[in-house]
């Protein structure tokens, strides 16, 4: 859990530097620490990694971006970015309430440690059957990351990485702006919007190849 730092007198903030920078070796990070300076797209409220061996698609509802959707090979990730109270995580919380959503929807799922602390791995109903998915959080300063890995990646660790690397590498904009405990951090489509668009239950079945940001209505 990312937690924020009195302020140092300058000797103070010198002899403390590298330490605190070798012990946040990845992400996600928040914009306002240190973060290594890559090729991100700015979505507003998140700057997503961009890479050729990856698609990263904005989700929108309506005329508001509520998320992006990481496409690789046959695996996808959803990640969305919410407020958090100044004080304690959502993590646990939002858990036991997917848990029990997944459980009355029909589906499966069970508690497991994975690279980011707890998470839920389990199987969810999906047209012609059910889908594997991993359900991840992380817990920033005044800021929660929710993200969603399914398809192969989700039973794969090996095919998972590229997409735990992505969430690694997240930057989260929460903004100073007073926001309610899990109320969205608001996202915009980056640049130029793309002439195509998806439906949007795209995302629960994106086994597609498409542009490098799109977007999923």
């Amino acid at each position: 859990m990312f937690r924020r730092r009195k302020r140092e007198q300058p000797e103070q903030a010198v002899a403390e530097a590298a330490p605190l920078q070798e012990a946040r070796e990845s992400g996600p990070w928040d914009a306002d620490e240190p973060h290594p300076d890559r090729d991100r797209v700015d979505l507003g409220g998140m700057r997503i990694s961009v890479s050729p061996d990856y698609d990263v698609q904005v989700a929108v509802a309506g005329d508001q971006p509520i998320g992006v959707v990481v496409i690789h090979h046959d695996s996808a990730l959803q990640l969305h970015a919410f407020a958090a109270p100044k004080r304690g995580g959502l993590w646990d919380e939002v858990r036991t309430k997917l848990a029990a959503s997944v459980k009355e929807a029909g589906g499966t799922v069970e508690r497991k440690d994975g690279p980011f602390g707890p998470e839920l791995a389990g199987q969810i109903p999906a047209e012609g059957g059910t889908q594997p998915v991993r359900y991840l959080g992380v817990d920033g300063p005044r800021w929660f990351l929710r993200a969603v890995i399914s398809g192969k990646a989700a039973l794969d660790a090996d095919v998972a990485q590229p997409l735990e690397d992505v969430i690694r590498d997240v930057v989260v904009v929460r903004g100073d702006d007073p926001m309610a405990p899990e109320e969205p951090i608001l996202l915009r489509i980056p640049g130029e919007r793309p002439a195509a668009t998806a439906e949007q239950n795209v995302p629960l079945n994106p086994f597609r190849r498409g542009p490098e940001i799109s977007e999923l209505r």
